[in-house]
Formats: C-alpha cells, structure tokens, sequence
C-alpha cells in the first residue's frame, strides 16, 4: 500500500509541476514547439487612426485609435514611394512605422481604397471585372461568376483579399497583395511576379438622363 502510495503521488507533483509551467505544454499561435517564440514579431506594427490637422508635406500627424497623438517623419516613405493615397485631415489612415515610432515606413490612406475597382476581364477583355471595397472590412465582388469575396483588411501596409473560390467548398482563399499605386482614379496591386491595374469605375448615366436634340426642317435639307 505504501508503495501504491508513494506512485501516485509522485504522478500528481508531475501533474502540478505542468500545470503551474503552462508555458510547455501549450501551443501559442504560431509556436513551432520551441522555447524561443517572439511574440512580438508576429505582432502587426501597424498604427490605426486619423489623419491630423497638423499633418504636412513630410511630416504625419495620426490620432490613434487608441486615443494618443503620434508625430511620424515622411522622408523615409516619400523617398520610396511608399505614401498611397495622399493625406487628408480626417481620413482614416493606417501607418507601418519603424521602432521608435518616429518615422513613417508605409502611409496607407484607407478612405482613397473604398469604392469600386475594376479591370478588363483577362479572359475576353468583354467586361469589367473587380472588387467593391467598403468601410468595415466589407468586400464584394463586381461581375466575379466563380469568386465570392468576403473581406478586406490592410496587414503591415499590404492590402489582404479573402474569398471563397467556386467548387473549392468553404475554405477560404487569402491573397496578400503589395500596394504600388493607390489614385484617385488607379490602384495597382503586386502578387510576387504579377501585377493587376485597376481603375476606379465610372458610373453609368441611366438612359433617362441622355437627352436628344429634336429634330429641325435643316436636318432633311440636301
């Protein structure tokens, strides 16, 4: 009886001992099984907020979404090209800045993404195909028969699709995409070897609003 004992209770302080370790035996997101996870570096830097009015040519004045003001030096971004969609005093902005939080690497202007975005179809160049981008993360697809888009989000400064491709049941279709141009009326988008040109689509007048100049007795004239 001793013995049995002496078991388990050797069983239950290898059980304690885990438990109070947490650490070993359960997985955080992404954890290859090492001891050596940096949780930090698979945290997007990205700072979220409003474009403010003490914003200028090379220098970024945001209002967090969490409430601080932020001053962010240009020079780096406007040197690489890396400012999409231009500054504008209360649009949403979303910014990838470099460690000290003192200089902008990437300036996404998230109001320039919304609205419609299309391209010849490349299989016949008939129609316009593309996206819808809406604010909250909203995406839907423009004349897409065999793509369902679902959201959209901006992830250390690329623009992130997700979509459900037809025949490929529920799983989910993610497509991160750097941005080379964000214009009022162009977006160009980079997937590793391939680039997709979109032009923001013009609104087609109704029938109604065409109006037609009658017809005079100089118009039969020969």
């Amino acid at each position: 009886m001793k013995k049995i004992s002496v078991v388990m209770l050797l069983v239950a302080a290898v059980a304690w001992t885990m438990s109070s370790c947490g650490g070993k035996t359960q997985k955080v997101p992404f954890d290859d099984g090492s001891d050596t996870v940096d949780m930090t570096a698979l945290q997007d830097p990205t700072i979220y907020g409003v474009c403010g009015e003490g914003s200028a040519m090379n220098t970024l004045q945001i209002v967090t979404d969490l409430g601080d003001t932020i001053t962010l030096d240009l020079t780096y971004a406007r040197e690489n090209n890396q400012v999409f969609g231009g500054l504008e005093t209360g649009d949403r902005m979303a910014v990838v800045p470099n460690g000290k939080k003192t200089e902008a690497l990437i300036v996404v202007n998230q109001m320039a993404l919304l609205g419609n975005w299309v391209m010849p179809n490349p299989l016949d160049g008939s129609d316009e195909v593309g996206f819808r981008i809406k604010e909250g993360g909203i995406l839907e697809g423009i004349e897409q028969s065999t793509l369902t888009y679902k959201t959209w989000r901006l992830v250390r400064g690329k623009l992130e699709l997700i979509s459900i491709r037809e025949g490929a049941g529920e799983e989910e279709e993610v497509n991160l995409y750097d941005i080379v141009k964000l214009s009022p009326d162009s977006l160009i988008l980079k997937d590793g070897e391939d680039t997709y040109e979109y032009g923001r689509q013009q609104e087609k007048k109704p029938l109604s609003d065409i109006k037609l100049e009658e017809a005079s007795e100089d118009d039969y004239k020969i």
